[in-house]
């Protein structure tokens, strides 16, 4: 055991997986193997902040002088070509390879590539990595029609910013309503009437059947209404792609990711998967799950490194969410996919609700718009077990919190 633990991935379920080995103990070598040359840095503001500002630089995850404090060797600007279990070798695209006693897979995710007639063209981006807003942002400072094909929380931020930048935007989504596989038809409709009202143009119900260039520049799309829409710019935001191939040419089990156990283990038991990249059975829903969220990548990576060292816990975190649409906080707990009632507390009008979502008598969760006490409170709830009553819901913060109060103070003590 004296090669230590590889971490393949450098975004913040690799940063956290490299911590936490640490924080658990781990005395063995630590290597954290990134594709970027830029030090490991927060993804979120990238749609945001990043790309509004031509003066924004990168919000690194840490210091370059914790990888030197904690003894962590990082390999940046690198790409991991094969990984052997049995000899327990990995081989770099540059040439060099890297034994190791375990690896952690935080691969990620990549953005899907639009499948249409007329790219790729020069003006025809994704967003994904700090190189991607770059792009963005240096191209939205040249251009003034822009397209975002994909209502999705990407799609949605990147065109609440560039909107408000004066820009003339206009979303292309599939679906019915905006956010469709994401929140209840209430959030959708909030959401869709306070990105209409800044000036966005939203097209449901519509994809982009062509793409027309000049010079090998994107100029328009072509949508299946025939309607022709000027683009120097197109943003595709149209989901991602669970970065798998390296599992699955190792003949490790991947199903829309890597698969893992309720420990995070691969069909390789000394090989473990966690963040975008995983695909596993959720404790929550019994359902089999791949969660695209930082939460998500920290809380399995801190599991990770409690299975290495020799812990037997399994994964029990709460999912939770959130995205900055414009003046939209939108915050989510929970999964809903089962959800059968709901309930609004607040008002939408004053841009300020939630959504309580119930499978029969069971919380499954809370979607809140500019509500963050009921968010905190909400994971706070869910991750004690209760259920409030509709009653206590109506009955807003207050009523909610002596409600949780009320159920704890009659929990049985535990031996």
């Amino acid at each position: 055991m004296n090669n230590g633990v590889v971490i393949i991935g450098a975004g913040h379920g690799g940063v956290q997986a490299a911590a936490s080995l640490r924080e658990e103990g781990y005395e063995g070598r630590v290597t954290l193997i990134g594709d970027e040359a830029e030090l490991p840095y927060h993804k979120p503001p990238l749609s945001k902040s990043f790309i509004k500002d031509s003066g924004a630089k990168p919000q690194i995850l840490r210091a370059e002088a914790f990888y030197a404090a904690g003894s962590i060797d990082l390999l940046l600007g690198e790409t991991v070509e094969s990984l052997d279990p049995v000899g327990k070798q990995l081989k770099l695209v540059s040439g060099g390879s890297v034994s190791f006693d375990k690896v952690i897979l935080a691969t990620g995710s990549r953005p899907r590539v639009l499948p249409v007639e007329g790219g790729p063209l020069a003006g025809m981006l994704s967003l994904r990595s700090i190189a991607d807003a770059r792009a963005i942002r240096a191209l939205a400072g040249e251009v003034e029609d822009i397209v975002i094909l994909g209502g999705g929380f990407i799609g949605l931020e990147i065109a609440a910013t560039l909107s408000a930048g004066g820009r003339r935007v206009t979303v292309v989504e599939a679906q019915q309503r905006l956010l469709a596989r994401a929140v209840a038809p209430v959030v959708s409709a909030h959401v869709a009437a306070r990105l209409a009202a800044s000036g966005v143009r939203l097209l449901l119900n519509t994809v982009v059947n062509r793409i027309e260039g000049d010079d090998g520049h994107v100029s328009a799309v072509i949508t299946s209404a025939g309607e022709r829409i000027p683009a120097k710019m197109l943003i595709v935001g149209i989901g991602v792609v669970p970065n798998a191939e390296l599992a699955a040419a190792a003949g490790i089990q991947t199903a829309n990711g890597v698969r893992v156990d309720a420990q995070l283990r691969t069909s390789a038991p000394d090989i473990l998967a966690i963040g975008d990249a995983a695909s596993y059975r959720h404790w929550f829903t019994g359902a089999d799950v791949r969660l695209e969220s930082v939460q998500n990548a920290t809380d399995h990576a801190r599991l990770a490194a409690r299975t290495i060292t020799g812990h037997a816990d399994t994964y029990s975190a709460v999912p939770w969410f959130w995205s900055d649409i414009g003046d939209m906080k939108l915050q989510m707990v929970g999964l809903t996919g089962g959800s059968d009632r709901q309930i609004v507390a607040g008002e939408p009008a004053d841009n300020r609700f939630s959504v309580f979502h119930y499978s029969g008598p069971r919380l499954i969760g809370i979607e809140s718009v500019n509500r963050p006490a009921d968010h905190m409170l909400g994971r706070k709830m869910m991750g004690a077990g209760f259920s409030p009553d509709t009653q206590s819901v109506a009955g807003g913060s207050d009523a909610l919190k002596a409600a949780f109060t009320d159920w704890q103070t009659r929990q049985p003590a535990p031996v």
